[in-house]
């Protein structure tokens, strides 16, 4: 296993995160609760012990289930959730006022069963909420010891001038970061080093494109986001180009006998040195296939191919 502490913290957590998103039973296809269970557990028991989560996944499910998962573990795990994506009378908006902020953590903490969180992060900027305002609210609720650390998400370069001057107050920021999506990549480095936070990469295997499961004839039923056009690792000439990066996975990972999924890892926590690695699970194969991704290292040729293939 390997471990990272986050900056400006003493969290010290492994440089795989499990993402709690298709916990939330929703949209990712067919997931069974006993699976996601038991995945959770074994991850702790195998020493993966951060888990990132946000209170809109699954509409608070998501949350649950890990809650009900950790059970009496609670403390040996990390625990990450977000606030700031709103769902009231049907309508999806972000709020970091300080009212939601409060009234947001007193739910997530009791979906969670726990009495703290270790990282609370923005979800989204609202616009509206100065920053300032936002840093206080969560600041007292740190020192009534709900949460024990503030993180980023979703943050991109015109952020920064903003956010800078309370750089010290974040311990970590979280962007989309792949083989399949490396237009934040200059922005995963300059954040990173400008706030003195560590990188954290959502959507690592490209929502399951980087895997090698699928070819170009894929499809996904209605129910399962994919289907959508935005999500274009899936569709058109930006799934003609995934699959070239794919081939050239599966060759490396015939090279040096490890799973696709594993390489794809590989790549990010090699390249962006000091990050962790979100990548979502739904059952145990999938786990253990993505921790083979840690405890060695690409050939800086196997780098430099992964890299010319993946240029955006």
């Amino acid at each position: 296993m390997e471990y990272i502490k986050l900056k400006n913290s003493d969290l010290k957590v492994s440089r795989l995160c499990v993402g709690g998103c298709p916990m939330g039973g929703h949209g990712w296809g067919k997931v069974k609760e006993e699976n996601l269970i038991e995945t959770v557990k074994v991850a702790l028991q195998e020493g993966v012990n951060f888990f990132d989560n946000a209170d809109t996944y699954g509409l608070g499910k998501s949350e649950e289930l890990l809650g009900k998962a950790l059970g009496s573990n609670r403390h040996e795990a990390v625990i990450g959730t977000k606030f700031g994506v709103r769902v009231e009378n049907g309508r999806t908006f972000y709020d970091n006022s300080p009212e939601w902020i409060r009234q947001a953590l007193e739910n997530s903490l009791k979906r969670l069963n726990t009495d703290y969180i270790d990282l609370y992060q923005i979800h989204y900027r609202d616009g509206i909420t100065p920053i300032g305002d936002v840093i206080e609210t969560l600041e007292k609720l740190k020192d009534k010891g709900y949460i024990r650390y503030i993180g980023l998400s979703n943050i991109h370069e015109e952020d920064v001038k903003e956010l800078e001057k309370y750089n010290n107050k974040f311990v970590s920021f979280q962007n989309e970061y792949s083989l399949a999506c490396r237009r934040n990549e200059k922005e995963m480095f300059d954040i990173s080093k400008r706030l003195e936070v560590t990188p954290l990469t959502w959507g690592s295997l490209g929502q399951g494109i980087l895997t090698g499961k699928y070819d170009k004839n894929v499809t996904f039923e209605a129910n399962d986001r994919r289907s959508r056009d935005i999500y274009v690792n899936f569709h058109g000439e930006k799934l003609i180009k995934n699959l070239k990066i794919v081939e050239e996975l599966k060759k490396i990972s015939n090279e040096i006998d490890k799973p696709v999924s594993a390489v794809a890892i590989r790549w990010i926590l090699d390249y962006l040195s000091d990050s962790v690695v979100i990548a979502g699970v739904k059952n145990i194969n999938q786990l253990n296939g993505n921790r083979e991704a840690l405890g060695w290292n690409l050939s800086e040729e196997h780098i430099k191919i992964l890299e010319m293939i993946s240029k955006e």
